[in-house]
């Protein structure tokens, strides 16, 4: 049991930590899950909207630029006004605003209701974190940070599935409202249960007693930073990168004052973002190594689907399927990881999940069109598992020897280091299966030789086959080529996804040299 302190009064309130960790893993799961959930439904909304598709993407781009202003800001946030009424405001927020979502009569208002909601969902993720560093003692996070992992881990590989259904089952707008109840319950229990420790409140009032300034010209540099670089994120594959006006005036903004940020931040009093965090070993490796894991994670969760969708057939829902057993893997296997945390060295915990995404990533880059569901399953469980050996250890060793009255600004560091590298990990993958399959159709193009005797004997088994079908084409020649043109396609297709699995198994290798810098645990701390 531990005591904590309500913020409403100076009487202790002996409250179980563990009805505070389900609490705020239940509004953490359900913002995670929004982040992927709409994207399987898109086509929907835009039909029913009447909107384009390139449109109807604002959906998905304006949830993710106002989460990525709100989320480095959060700790700052958090400190001013108080972080269990900071929580309860965004709880709120997001519950409304998923309402309204939900409620939408037109695209304009659902990409403002969006907006809205990336803004409440933006600080419940770094908030949840820094809770549950506060409410359990050091001997107990890892297990803390293993529910907490269970959620953002899990949701990501169960959305595109829980969204699909939902879809298919009543109608997009459920996506939405499904998380009105949920919210409702958690603003509920948060009240009940969720209490500022006595060490925030101090820290608070001596802040509100001091001079206090808003941090403006902090504001607006993160504002236009991470705004403009997650449009570009977003953007960058569909308006062809820096072939696009758009696209370049955008990063030029972004690069400029995310150069300037840290400057101004360290020369700052009460800074929006406290840079100087990462002047401590284990944050600065942490905060690297999960925006490698982030890169990860959300890339290889959009390309599997993509590969068993465009080279297998599978429907939208049978490939949300295939992830959902690594989903259900890192369930199994956080409670035991939150218990070995404080039995083991956290560097080799990690390099445990290094060696299990490497092995099921090079593995996944061996797989070809004849790979059946059981095997890929089976690689995803392994992946699974060796994210849920990243995720936990990664964020205990960043909090190892942060103060508790920095613990809502270190929050909100990693918490955007994950963030931004999902973003980074989804644009790149998407541009290197463009230009990757381009590369490969045109070697293997190349060696289509027309006049060469075994091409020639290939095309006159097409024409037979086509003519045994009942298929009489106006120019048999013409299908017969069309068809090993297709063929070749599809052959470069697969290259280019199999080269991605490759690249991300050897970004976990470059990965390794970093785990060796971070300090041991003493586990005799408690």
């Amino acid at each position: 049991m531990t005591t904590l302190v309500s913020n409403d009064t100076n009487r202790p309130n002996t409250i179980n930590p563990w009805l505070v960790a389900v609490t705020v893993a239940l509004t953490t799961f359900m913002e995670v899950l929004d982040i992927s959930i709409a994207n399987v439904s898109l086509r929907h909304i835009a039909g029913d909207l009447a909107a384009g598709q390139d449109e109807s993407t604002w959906i998905l781009t304006s949830y993710l630029v106002s989460n990525a202003i709100i989320l480095p800001m959060s700790g700052w946030l958090s400190n001013l006004m108080g972080r269990r009424r900071f929580y309860l405001i965004c709880v709120a927020l997001f519950t409304i605003s998923s309402l309204l979502c939900g409620m939408a009569p037109n695209l304009f208002a659902l990409i403002v209701f969006r907006t809205l909601q990336g803004i409440g969902g933006g600080g419940l993720q770094p908030s949840s974190q820094a809770i549950l560093s506060d409410t359990f003692p050091p001997h107990q996070r890892g297990m803390a940070f293993a529910v907490y992992g269970i959620t953002t881990v899990m949701a990501p590989a169960i959305g595109p599935t829980v969204g699909g259904w939902i879809t298919d089952t009543f109608t997009w707008r459920w996506i939405f409202l499904i998380n009105v109840p949920i919210g409702i319950i958690s603003f509920y229990l948060t009240q009940l249960w969720v209490h500022d420790p006595p060490h925030f409140n101090e820290r608070r009032k001596a802040l509100l007693a001091s001079t206090f300034k808003i941090d403006s010209i902090g504001f607006i540099l993160m504002a236009l930073g991470f705004g403009c670089l997650q449009i570009v994120l977003d953007k960058g594959e569909q308006d062809d990168w820096f072939g696009s006006n758009f696209i370049i005036v955008l990063t030029v903004i972004s690069v400029v004052t995310l150069l300037i940020l840290p400057f101004w931040e360290l020369r700052q009093k009460n800074p929006m973002m406290d840079f100087s965090l990462l002047k401590e070993r284990n944050f600065l490796i942490s905060n690297i190594l999960i925006f490698m894991l982030g890169f990860v994670l959300f890339s290889s969760t959009l390309l599997l689907p993509l590969f068993v969708q465009i080279l297998m057939g599978y429907s939208a829902t049978d490939a949300g399927m295939l992830l959902s057993p690594g989903g259900f893997a890192v369930l199994l296997f956080m409670p035991l990881i939150g218990y070995l945390i404080n039995k083991t060295d956290v560097r080799k915990l990690i390099l445990i999940g290094l060696a299990l995404n490497i092995f099921s990533l090079v593995m996944f880059s061996h797989l070809n069109m004849q790979t059946d569901y059981a095997t890929m399953a089976l690689l995803r469980i392994v992946q699974g598992i060796g994210l849920g050996f990243l995720f936990v250890p990664i964020n205990t060793a960043a909090f190892a020897e942060i103060p508790l009255v920095k613990s809502s600004s270190a929050s909100a560091m990693i918490n955007l280091s994950r963030n931004l590298g999902g973003s980074f990990g989804i644009a790149l993958v998407q541009t290197w299966l463009t230009e990757g399959s381009q590369v490969h159709l045109n070697y293997l193009v190349g060696h289509l030789d027309p006049y060469h005797h075994l091409y020639d004997s290939q095309i006159a088994q097409l024409k037979l086959l086509i003519q045994q079908y009942g298929l009489m084409p106006s120019d048999l020649n013409q299908t017969a080529n069309a068809i090993v043109f297709n063929l070749a396609y599809q052959q470069a297709q697969l290259l280019a996804f199999l080269d991605n699995f490759k690249r991300l198994a050897l970004l976990f290798v470059l990965m390794v040299p970093a785990v060796f810098l971070l300090r041991k645990r003493d586990h005799s701390k408690k």
